[in-house]
Order: C-alpha cells, then sequence, then structure tokens
C-alpha cells in the first residue's frame, strides 16, 4: 500500500513559479507510475503530468513548456515543477500513483492511491 502527502502549494502572481512535492511511503516506489492532476472549482479532476519507472514523461498541452515533473526514488519523492504560471493553472493538485499503467493514462480512475491535494492559486 502506498500513502502519498502532497506539498508546496500556494499563492504566486502570474508568471510566478511553485513546486510541488509529493512524498510516498513504501519500498517499492521506483516501480509506480506517478501523476499529477488538478481540480479547479466546479470543474472535473484533469490530466496533468506522469512520469514512469524509467523516468519517461508526458505532459498536457495546457502546462507543456512551463511545467517539469521528475522523481527521486532515493526519495520517495515525485515534484511539480510549475514556471511561467497563469489564472487558469488555479486549482488543487493531487498526485496520484499506480502499477502496471502507461505514462498515456489520463484519466483519474485507474490511478489506485492518492494524496491529500495541495492549493495552487495564481492571481493576475
Amino acid at each position: 500500500q502506498v500513502q502519498l502527502v502532497d506539498t508546496g502549494g500556494g499563492s504566486v502572481q502570474a508568471g510566478g513559479s511553485l513546486k510541488l512535492s509529493c512524498a510516498a511511503s513504501g519500498r517499492t516506489f521506483s516501480s509506480y507510475t506517478m501523476g499529477w492532476f488538478r481540480q479547479a472549482p466546479g470543474k472535473e479532476r484533469e490530466f496533468v503530468a506522469t512520469i514512469n519507472w524509467n523516468r519517461v514523461t508526458y505532459y498536457a498541452d495546457s502546462v507543456k513548456g512551463r511545467f517539469t515533473i521528475s522523481r527521486d526514488n532515493a526519495k520517495n519523492t515525485v515534484y511539480l515543477q510549475m514556471d511561467s504560471l497563469k489564472p487558469e493553472d488555479t486549482a488543487i493538485y493531487y498526485c496520484a500513483a499506480s502499477l502496471q499503467i502507461g505514462i498515456f493514462t489520463t484519466q483519474a480512475t485507474p490511478y489506485a492511491h492518492w494524496g491529500q491535494g495541495t492549493q495552487v492559486t495564481v492571481s493576475s
């Protein structure tokens, strides 16, 4: 069983940066595909980025070139560096983990484990 704790959210102005972290418990962290999703008020949870065990990454078009997902298996942690933030990036951000799914899994349902979420607010 994997438990995830999301941290690093906050409030920034448009054009600013934030770095989210997701710390995972469990000894098999390196085997998991890790993802970041976000949910804005009144909207469905949407895919942001994924990274697999081999550090291959995949991004939503809306964040490509601005966000970077990475992982440190020694620290059981996955990161989301967010640069050039826009007001439309405002949402609660969740990390997710699952085994045996590919990085192109952009739907939330297949992910077995979720963090509690961290709020990101970008003002114009």
